[in-house]
């Protein structure tokens, strides 16, 4: 089941998100000490309550037999675009078709409130999530290399 968080919720959806980021991280050797502003390492309760109140985000969570085991957020930008955060599912219930429903209800949410596109990044160097997203309806845009981290990111856009 898909339903927006509460306020309650967010150190569990912090949990959701480092220990999702972390595998990623651990699989392209990025660390606390090359990368502290990686999202397996920045994400903390002050980050999600910030973006709460003070970025207006939506926020959603995917909760199965009682546990929450997803997350995202959703940014709204200027010129009916919104971006895509977070979207995380914990390690042990992957591969259950749970972050395509997560995609798809983002899609949805966006329309319901007029975005006309969906912006998000990637590691790009993760070129299996980068062809999930392509085989989900996402464009890849380009790249940007920053030097604050040691990957690439890859900036891609659903169109709604």
């Amino acid at each position: 089941m898909i339903r927006q968080m509460t306020r309650e919720e967010i150190p569990a959806c912090v949990d959701i998100i480092r220990r999702s980021f972390k595998t990623v991280a651990d699989e392209y050797g990025i660390t606390q000490e090359n990368a502290p502003r990686f999202t397996a390492f920045a994400t903390d309760e002050d980050r999600l309550y910030y973006q709460a109140d003070n970025e207006h985000r939506l926020m959603y969570v995917y909760e199965q037999d009682g546990r929450l085991c997803g997350y995202y957020s959703l940014l709204f930008q200027e010129n009916n675009e919104c971006e895509l955060n977070n979207l995380s599912v914990l390690p042990e219930y992957r591969h259950k078709g749970i972050g395509k429903k997560l995609l798809e209800h983002a899609r949805s949410v966006s329309k319901e409130n007029g975005c006309i596109s969906i912006n998000l990044g990637i590691v790009e160097e993760n070129k299996r999530l980068r062809q999930w997203y392509e085989q989900n309806g996402a464009v890849h845009l380009g790249t940007k290399k920053f030097d604050f981290f040691p990957f690439t990111c890859g900036f891609m856009k659903i169109e709604l």
